[in-house]
């Protein structure tokens, strides 16, 4: 079992160099898509938790878009953990837990620091 998961969506293309950087730098990863692998809210809730509702929504996606305006605006920290589970493509992608640490998106500078590469 590894300790570095690597939630995203497969065919995205800030997952897909997310992977590509871990495999080029050998680190030892489980990918979990998150529409076809599934979530919980213990997951969504760590997320969260770890580095603010704010910053795992993703608002420029076209899933978001197509929310009513009543729901956007509607959205707190009481109900998003809720929204995320029944629309995993508006959390930003891709979501690295490396131990428990919560990192979201992809800059090769920030995963080399992660991976002290």
């Amino acid at each position: 079992m590894t300790d570095v998961i690597l939630y995203g969506i497969k065919n995205c293309d800030t997952v897909k160099k997310a992977r590509r950087w871990l495999d080029e730098h050998q680190v030892n990863y489980r990918f979990h898509d998150v529409r076809t692998d599934g979530l919980n809210m213990a997951m969504v809730d760590h997320w969260i938790a770890a580095i603010g509702w704010g910053k795992v929504l993703n608002k420029a996606g076209t899933t978001w878009r197509k929310l009513d305006p009543a729901t956007q605006k509607a959205v707190s920290a009481d109900n998003i953990a809720a929204l995320l589970l029944e629309h995993p493509a508006m959390i930003k992608r891709p979501v690295l837990d490396q131990q428990g640490n919560i990192t979201i998106g992809f800059k090769p500078e920030l995963y080399a620091s992660r991976f002290h590469c």
